[in-house]
């Protein structure tokens, strides 16, 4: 792409020209509901009621065997480091002010409707994590050490705390995304039936775009945005190690808190890409998503994807090199024992295959490079939950010094599949639900975008000159 001097870029966008037809375009959009879309959320229906089908017959055999519910605390994993995190796009990109987020601001945000659907996932698992009494964890059990039947302190430790974070975590979410949508609810409003309007006219609390309105909803967004980032690592962190790192003797590891976090932001840019090409191929907005965003998100991704490597390796060489026998059975638990294949797929997926794709130019700056590195990179996070979270669970003496020995390999019944796909359609409905609550394109921040540039024309071309009003 030719980049004059004096912030003028060669145009590669195929925005509308002004502010009225990127609302009418996307209203259109919004209001209506094709034949495809009814497929979609019928199709993911069916498989969310077989989920519940699947997780009946989890819960009939009892919390007691923790074996039996790896696949189920995986699945609850791979949500919470894809859909959940997947706002933290939409927040860091605000952040930096740049404006080639604008597009995608809005269908990174909407997956915060998805942490409803993890939260009630989550409730289970309260039920298998063991008490924090007699065991290493984060949680002091001083009162456990007087008191076997004592729980971790603070009082209720972890299951309290952990369900507070995670609930704390999706409610920011959520609020942050209204707040997000606030201005488009009122177009919204001011395009609605009488029924409709009558219901967002109390949703949108008498929006009008006064600039005191403006200035607290800027304010808003960048409070509820720095909130949302730092919950969900702290919460990403504490849930992580409870249900991972605390459930196997002898794995001691510093990093794997920070790896998981890392993980997960590379696979929130991961499912916004892909989220981004469906979008553009199905849902009508081709001319939103055009070769930029793809392009500028990519440079990212594959700096993620190098850093998934050079954490892994951080992590990986100190039990290498440290060769006790705890150490080697945790590396045989986790990498090279009965989940090494889950381990090669996850390298292979995680790094290898996105890395080789992303090196190329011609790769990264186009729509469908992007998207494949994107979806090789869930697939990659699948395997990686899968490889940790069964293999914790699969740990039957958690109050050992060290694991002693390495159990073999859990295989997934048929409740657990069903689980498995229940979780993912649910995934997808739940969001699906969501482009119709909400635009799923931020209408005001593409308006205040074509408001701030303007096209002029340079040699032989026309470029793109940004004002910069802050």
């Amino acid at each position: 792409m030719h980049e004059p001097r004096d912030g003028r870029h060669a145009i590669t966008e195929t925005l509308p020209e002004t502010p009225q037809e990127v609302t009418e375009k996307v209203l259109h959009n919004h209001l209506a509901t094709g034949p495809l879309f009814r497929v979609a959320a019928v199709f993911c229906g069916v498989l969310l009621l077989l989920g519940v089908v699947g997780f009946i017959l989890r819960v009939a055999g009892g919390f007691d065997d923790r074996t039996k519910w790896g696949y189920y605390g995986a699945i609850f994993f791979y949500i919470l480091t894809t859909a959940q995190a997947a706002p933290i796009v939409s927040v860091a990109m605000r952040m930096a002010k740049n404006h080639w987020r604008r597009p995608l601001a809005r269908a990174a945000e909407l997956y915060a409707i998805v942490g409803v659907l993890n939260l009630l996932i989550f409730i289970p698992l309260l039920f298998v994590l063991p008490s924090a009494a007699g065991r290493r964890s984060l949680w002091l059990d001083g009162a456990a050490r007087m008191n076997a039947g004592g729980s971790g302190w603070p009082p209720l430790a972890p299951h309290l705390w952990i369900a507070l974070m995670l609930a704390g975590l999706v409610f920011l979410g959520l609020a942050l995304l209204y707040t997000a949508a606030l201005p488009d609810l009122a177009t919204v409003r001011d395009h609605s039936t009488s029924k409709r309007h009558s219901m967002l006219r109390r949703l949108t609390l008498g929006w009008r775009g006064t600039p005191f309105q403006w200035r607290a909803h800027r304010a808003a967004l960048g409070v509820l945005g720095g909130l949302y980032f730092m919950f969900y690592i702290s919460t990403h962190s504490f849930i992580a190690i409870d249900y991972g790192v605390a459930l196997v003797p002898g794995w001691k590891d510093s990093i794997f808190p920070a790896f998981q976090v890392l993980s997960s932001l590379q696979s929130a840019l991961a499912i916004t890409l892909v989220t981004m090409f469906f979008l553009r191929q199905t849902g009508g907005y081709k001319e939103f998503f055009y070769v930029d965003p793809f392009w500028a998100l990519s440079k990212i991704l594959l700096a993620t994807t190098i850093l998934w490597f050079y954490f892994w390796w951080a992590s990986f060489f100190t039990f290498w090199y440290g060769r006790t026998q705890a150490e080697q059975n945790v590396l045989q638990l986790l990498m090279f024992g009965p989940y090494r294949p889950l381990f090669i797929l996850a390298f292979l997926f995680s790094f290898l295959l996105p890395f080789l794709l992303l090196i190329w130019n011609a790769v990264r700056k186009s729509i469908l490079g992007p998207t494949v590195a994107a979806a090789l990179v869930l697939a990659g996070n699948f395997f990686d939950r899968l490889r940790v979270y069964v293999a914790s669970f699969s740990v039957e003496d958690i109050r050992a010094h060290q694991l002693e020995s390495v159990p073999a390999a859990h295989l997934p019944d048929g409740a657990d599949i069903l689980i498995i796909l229940g979780a993912l359609g649910g995934l997808v409905l739940f969001y699906l639900v969501g482009t119709r609550l909400v635009p799923v394109l931020s209408m005001w921040e593409l308006k205040e975008y074509l408001t701030l540039r303007r096209i002029r024309p340079f040699l032989k071309t026309h470029v793109r000159v940004m004002a910069k009003p802050e």
